[in-house]
C-alpha cells in the first residue's frame, strides 16, 4: 500500500467515526431527554402521593378522634350501668 491509499483509508475512517459521535451524541439527547421527562412524571407522581398521604393522615386522624368519643360514651354507659345494677343490689337486700 502506498502513502496515498492509507491515507485515504486513514480519512474514511475519521468519517466514520465522526459519523458514529454524531449518532451518540444524537442517542445521548434522546436518553437525556427520557430522563429529564421521567424525573418529572416521578416527581408528579411523588407529589400525588403526598397529597394523598396528607389526606388520609387526616381522614385517620379524624376518625381515631371519633373512636375515643365513642370510646368515652361507652364508658360512661358503663360506669352508669355499674352504678345503676349495684344501687339495685343494695336496695334488694
Amino acid at each position: 500500500m502506498n502513502q496515498e491509499q492509507e491515507l485515504i483509508i486513514l480519512r474514511q475512517k475519521v468519517s466514520q467515526l465522526q459519523e458514529k459521535i454524531e449518532h451518540l451524541r444524537f442517542s445521548r439527547r434522546i436518553l437525556m431527554n427520557l430522563v429529564e421527562r421521567l424525573e418529572r412524571e416521578k416527581s408528579l407522581f411523588v407529589n400525588q402521593l403526598e397529597r394523598e398521604n396528607k389526606k388520609l393522615q387526616q381522614h385517620n386522624s379524624k376518625f381515631a378522634q371519633c373512636l375515643l368519643a365513642k370510646n368515652r360514651v361507652i364508658m360512661n354507659l358503663e360506669r352508669q350501668l355499674s352504678t345503676v345494677l349495684s344501687t339495685g343490689r343494695e336496695n334488694c337486700e
